[in-house]
């Protein structure tokens, strides 16, 4: 009987530990409207070593949420007719940007922003080093769906962003991270960067730090910023004047490097509900926030792919049903999708985030003037949703229902 006992207690104390192990470090969540913040949630760790809580206030590397304001900083650029989203890349490029299977296709801005350039990410994204050129990535067949031609097919893919920040770094001369806080933080007043390098050492420290089944995986910022922010060859050095415009996009991380607090993006979600003006800044003119939310590609049942393959299906169904101008659009009305974290059917826009263990999103309903913020660390270990391809932690934070 002794032995039973302990055998249960065992069991008990192992699904307790399972549970636990299962709950985000830090979750946040920020709900808004055109005039301000209406409501806060965060709970948990921001750092579990020094026990510090999270807070709103906290920056974060909020993953693929970084894609849509990358594409802020680019409608700034089109509006002042330094880039054009229908102009063919190469002219952006200083060489030709071409499928190899359809050379007489050219490839845009519009099509890389929403998706549909035919690119993938099997050849790789982000890991090529200061000093050498992201174009190499471009001569590995496999960076290329040989199935579809531009223009004809939606995969999500995250190279296609550092080609963007090649295009925004010639068209300017400016490095894509320091393009991005003059055209879009600076200007919001957000203490925000990408990949850290224009941060200071106080915003670093505050870094939400991101774990993956409680290992840390990104942001252990505790004595500042990292010595380098951005990818080297072992042995070489981190000297940024190395840099030249054009060369290397992912450096900076366009895709998903945006360092950000839940009351930052709060802020980025406001400026879109007020048509792309906020305290009396407009950044945006209303056409071009128009553009953006649009959807460029909307999911037949057989026209594209529908998750993201860095992260794998494991869904029964599909993720992603409508796209614009680094965009999603919520709770799409076809058969086999499941986009509708909330479960109200509302179509709401935003973007998702989902890397490193992090979980996030940005979701407005422009006919409401409504919108919510929402992070967790440590998620990557939550179940499915109840109702949608989203999962239970996202399902829960969109709904306000975290306790």
């Amino acid at each position: 009987m002794l032995l039973r006992r302990l055998t249960l207690s065992l069991s008990c104390l192992g699904a307790a530990l399972a549970a636990s192990a299962a709950e985000p470090v830090a979750q946040v969540r920020v709900a808004f409207d055109r005039d301000g913040v209406v409501a806060t949630h965060a709970e948990g760790k921001a750092d579990l070593a020094t026990s510090r809580n999270v807070t709103a206030d906290d920056p974060v590397r909020v993953a693929s949420i970084s894609k849509l304001v990358t594409a802020i900083g680019v409608m700034r650029l089109v509006e002042a007719g330094t880039l054009d989203l229908d102009a063919d890349m190469s002219r952006y490029l200083g060489w030709t940007l071409r499928h190899p299977r359809y050379p007489d296709t050219p490839i845009t801005l519009r099509l890389l922003l929403s998706h549909r350039s035919s690119l993938t990410d099997a050849a790789g994204y982000y890991a090529t080093p200061l000093g050498e050129p992201l174009k190499t990535i471009l001569d590995d067949p496999k960076a290329w769906d040989d199935a579809h031609a531009p223009g004809t097919h939606f995969r999500y893919t995250n190279l296609n962003f550092p080609l963007v920040a090649m295009a925004m770094e010639n068209a300017t001369g400016e490095r894509f991270d320091r393009l991005m806080q003059r055209l879009v933080l600076d200007p919001l007043k957000l203490d925000a960067c990408y990949n850290w390098a224009t941060c200071d050492d106080a915003t670093a420290v505050r870094a939400v730090v991101l774990y993956r089944e409680g290992q840390v995986v990104r942001d252990d910022n505790h004595a500042g910023k990292p010595p380098c922010a951005v990818v080297t060859v072992e042995g070489d050095d981190c000297d940024l004047a190395r840099w030249k415009p054009g060369e290397n996009g992912a450096l900076f991380s366009p895709q998903g490097g945006l360092r950000i607090s839940a009351n930052g993006l709060a802020k980025i979600g406001r400026l879109l509900l007020n048509h792309g003006e906020i305290d009396g800044v407009r950044l945006l003119e209303p056409a071009s926030v128009d553009a953006m939310v649009v959807p460029q590609w909307t999911f037949d049942g057989g026209n594209g792919v529908t998750h993201e393959e860095d992260t794998g299906d494991g869904r029964n169904q599909a993720f992603f049903c409508r796209y614009g101008l680094a965009v999603q659009t919520l709770a799409t009305p076809v058969d086999g999708c499941g986009d509708d974290p909330f479960g109200d059917e509302v179509a709401r826009v935003g973007h998702s985030g989902d890397a490193y263990g992090l979980r996030s999103g940005l979701w407005l309903d422009l006919r409401a003037g409504t919108g919510v913020v929402y992070f967790a660390t440590d998620a990557g270990a939550s179940p499915a949703g109840a109702h949608s391809a989203f999962s239970r932690i996202e399902e829960t934070l969109a709904a306000g229902t975290a306790h």
